[in-house]
């Protein structure tokens, strides 16, 4: 059995078919009963999807797989691009995304992550530039935006374990907007410790705007030390906030514009635990993924309605190759 929160799964493999499960299967996912389903297409431009070559053999998928950068680009924008591409067309135009439109309509904006705020899904949703790599510059687009709410980790003052650093490592942002940012030299609150992002989820006065970076460097919790070959919650967690903690944190400052809102989060190091073939640290991604959807729910339920409000549970491609 392995602890998280409140709650203890049991681990098991299905002889039959190898798959990886986890208990209690009741109550399922929140978003398993969600009345709607449909579907769409996020491969990049010239791409396509044969589900009887893809079911025929594990090579269909190696050519052209989608990134994460042209998915966010089709799901934020409509517009098909090439992998590795933020925000542009073939052209390298900008393209207006979901965040733009929000706020030309006098709505908030935000944008929410488990992995770095500059990495290529968040950045498909605000920046705009050829190569996804270019974070430096994304995460200058991303400080220039009128988005009201930025959160996802990349902290340089912070290893992938939740341990201050002497030096900073200035991997996902440039030391120069570091700096601003942690000066007040601009229109955002910066936002670090556990004790403000609590806080972020209660107070009846959040900042206008918010600029938050958990205390670790690359993801909350995926890369901290002894991912390889582990079971679920053996090695202890990292003492950051969760993704519902963020996402709630979000929301309360974004609900406080009249007009509506425009939120994306994401359980970005789902990915990161599949491309590293984690299975432990794929179920706990994948269990505070799903928190963070139950608490969207709630929000939902309590702050504001189904009438007037529309929640999303999408991938953008798949990594784990668990249908192969």
């Amino acid at each position: 059995l392995y602890e998280s929160g409140a709650t203890n799964y049991q681990v098991t493999v299905d002889p039959a078919t190898g798959s990886i499960l986890y208990e209690p299967r009741t109550p399922t996912q929140v978003y398993e009963s969600f009345g709607a389903r449909v579907g769409m297409s996020t491969y990049p431009s010239g791409g396509g999807y044969d589900s009887s070559a893809a079911w025929q053999g594990f090579g269909y998928v190696n050519v052209n797989p989608t990134d994460s950068a042209a998915a966010a680009t089709a799901m934020s924008s409509g517009v098909k691009t090439d992998n590795g591409s933020i925000g542009v067309d073939l052209a390298d135009s900008d393209v207006e995304n979901l965040t733009e439109r929000a706020v030309a309509l006098g709505k908030a904006a935000g944008v929410v992550s488990t992995v770095p705020f500059s990495h290529a899904t968040a950045a498909g949703y605000v920046a705009h530039d050829p190569s996804r790599e270019s974070y430096y510059a994304i995460a200058d687009d991303m400080l220039a935006s009128e988005l009201s709410v930025i959160i996802g980790a990349g902290n340089p003052w912070y290893t992938d374990d939740n341990v201050s650093r002497t030096i900073p490592v200035y991997d996902y942002i440039s030391n120069t907007a570091w700096t601003a940012l942690a000066s007040g030299a601009t229109d955002f609150t910066l936002i670090e410790d556990n004790a403000e992002f609590l806080d972020l989820v209660t107070t009846t006065a959040p900042p206008a705007r918010v600029f938050g970076v958990p205390q670790v460097a690359t993801t909350l919790q995926q890369e901290r030390a002894g991912g390889a070959g582990t079971n679920p919650f053996e090695i202890p967690l990292n003492d950051v906030p969760d993704l519902a903690t963020l996402a709630r944190g979000a929301l309360n400052v974004l609900d406080e514009d009249p007009d509506g809102l425009f939120l994306m989060v994401e359980g970005g190091a789902i990915d990161w635990a599949a491309h590293a073939s984690q299975t432990g640290r794929v179920i706990e991604e994948t269990l505070d993924f799903n928190g963070a959807v139950e608490a969207v729910v709630n929000w939902v339920e309590t702050e504001s309605s189904w009438d007037e409000t529309l929640v999303i549970v999408t991938a953008d491609h798949e990594t784990g190759y668990l249908a192969g």
